[in-house]
């Protein structure tokens, strides 16, 4: 798995560029709007892929096979075994299209994963605001000495510490309860003995990239949490989190915003598939 993690990280060092540039136009556009765009355009780009990946003729055949079925059913709706085995083509031939289907689908679902991994950056959290409170964890290797004794969170001008440092000795954790002063991007600075570790801080309001944990070298946390670089599995610290207020809105906020996406893509690539002459 690990393998899997180091390749995800050279994977996500471009998307991270790519969507950095790509997506950028989201801080000054209305929510609705800049998820509505985006998710029209990948619907079209994967009706694209879908064309160019799977056997356009056997499934034109198949689907005129389905039609001629249905005909038959309905011509023939007094005869019981015309009936059974037209109903029984159908069948199959549902389960052929499913299977033209199959190679498209495995080849497109990496790079929309991808997509959305980099959307959520966008669309999953909100900043905080100022004056706002938002907890903070730390989380250290199994084999830190368990009273934590060297862990401290450096004082800085755009937030302050109301609690902490808080130790949960069973999960190797350690978290402070800060609040915001004033708007921006902060560096919060952690002290782990000698060493020193960093984790941005980002205040406000409207939308803003971000990224609400740096975790350890798990392939599934650094493909959701693609912004930032992994820790090794060496390094005191195995992940730095910051929870952020969950964004409030059915077409761009916390988990809402992914089925909102898949909704506008089938819709654009509906109705896009007979001008691109397109059979799915």
């Amino acid at each position: 798995m690990e393998v899997i993690a180091k390749i995800l990280i050279l994977i996500n060092s471009v998307t991270n560029v790519i969507g950095s540039i790509v997506f950028a136009p989201i801080g000054i556009m209305p929510g609705w709007l800049s998820n509505t765009i985006i998710s029209a355009v990948a619907g079209v780009l994967m009706l694209l892929v879908f064309k160019h990946t799977s056997n356009q003729t056997a499934i034109g055949k198949v689907r005129d096979g389905i039609k001629a079925n249905m005909l038959a059913i309905k011509l023939y709706k007094d005869s019981f075994s015309v009936t059974i085995t037209s109903l029984a083509k159908v069948f199959k031939g549902a389960v052929l299209l499913l299977f033209y289907s199959s190679k498209p689908m495995l080849i497109m679902i990496v790079p929309v994963v991808l997509l959305l991994a980099q959307m959520g950056l966008w669309y999953q959290f909100k900043p905080i605001s100022p004056g706002r409170d938002a907890l903070v964890f730390i989380t250290l290797k199994d084999q830190m000495s368990p009273d934590f004794s060297e862990v401290s969170l450096e004082p800085f001008s755009g937030y302050e510490v109301v609690t902490g440092p808080v130790r949960i000795y069973s999960k190797k954790q350690v978290f402070w309860k800060i609040r915001t002063v004033e708007s921006g991007k902060h560096d919060l600075n952690f002290k782990v003995g000698q060493q020193q570790f960093h984790k941005e801080l980002v205040s406000g309001d409207g939308f803003e990239r971000i990224n609400p944990k740096t975790p350890a070298m798990k392939w599934n946390d650094v493909l959701f949490y693609p912004a930032d670089k992994p820790f090794s599995k060496d390094s005191a610290v195995q992940s730095i989190e910051i929870e952020y207020p969950r964004r409030d809105s059915l077409t761009c906020g916390s988990d809402s915003w992914i089925f909102f996406f898949f909704i506008i893509s089938i819709i654009a690539a509906l109705l896009f598939k007979p001008f691109l002459n397109v059979k799915i």
